[in-house]
């Protein structure tokens, strides 16, 4: 008898610590819970994901494309005076023309605007930054004033031609067949090629456009088109 009462009491956990569940039967151990839902692997992307990513990719590319050109057609912000006033081999009045607005126009008179400079509200806005003058494709385009050529060449679909100034101006003409290149020094009124075909005006037009340290000013500024602000002593 006493045998049997110890053996039950080993079985059944007599002498196991207080607080532990006996294991039934003795010595097997209790089944894991299997995890429920499963762990799925990861979902590949839809096809609509991967076609907008693709999409993304381009406009990037075609943005960073664009801003490169325009770069290299306007230069630099802060792009260094090619060569300043009196210096040797340029007039030394240029500084002044420029200050006193009165560079020439890049067209033999008349001087008819199709449509004005309308400046836009930040670097990136809509607007029309420059000036637009009716001319036919042969037509001969001058130098406003005395400069360097910073580029000539084709920008997308139409020939583009700027020109570096004192005072971290540049100055650009299209669409434009140059006769110059770049790094050859102009003289105001000398003739620096003639109007292509092409442009955004149906007659056809010379677009002339001005920066000023990067920034987009009406041409009129320099051409004595916009007559200076005089302040009257009141009465």
């Amino acid at each position: 008898m006493r045998r049997t009462i110890k053996r039950l009491l080993l079985t059944t956990g007599g002498d196991r610590p207080k607080g532990l569940r006996p294991e039934w039967p003795p010595g097997r151990r209790s089944a894991r819970r299997p995890t429920w839902p499963p762990a799925l692997p990861p979902r590949p992307p839809s096809p609509a994901a991967v076609s907008a990513g693709l999409l993304m990719r381009g406009a990037l590319a075609l943005a960073l494309t664009v801003l490169a050109l325009t770069a290299a057609v306007n230069g630099p912000a802060s792009a260094a005076e090619p060569f300043a006033p009196g210096d040797s081999g340029s007039p030394g009045e240029t500084g002044a023309r420029a200050r006193a607005g009165t560079w020439l126009w890049p067209l033999a008179p008349p001087h008819p605007i199709v449509r004005p400079f309308e400046a836009p509200e930040t670097l990136y806005s809509a607007g029309h930054r420059g000036i637009d003058l009716p001319a036919t494709a042969g037509t001969a385009v001058f130098a406003p004033a005395d400069g360097v050529v910073f580029f000539a060449g084709t920008v997308v679909d139409r020939p583009v031609l700027s020109l570096s100034h004192p005072g971290e101006l540049l100055s650009s003409y299209e669409p434009l067949d140059a006769s110059v290149r770049e790094g050859e020094r102009v003289v105001a009124g000398q003739q620096i090629g003639v109007v292509a075909s092409g442009g955004h005006c149906a007659d056809g037009c010379l677009h002339f456009g001005v920066r000023l340290r990067g920034r987009y000013v009406s041409p009129l500024l320099y051409l004595g088109g916009v007559p200076r602000a005089i302040l009257l002593p009141m009465d």
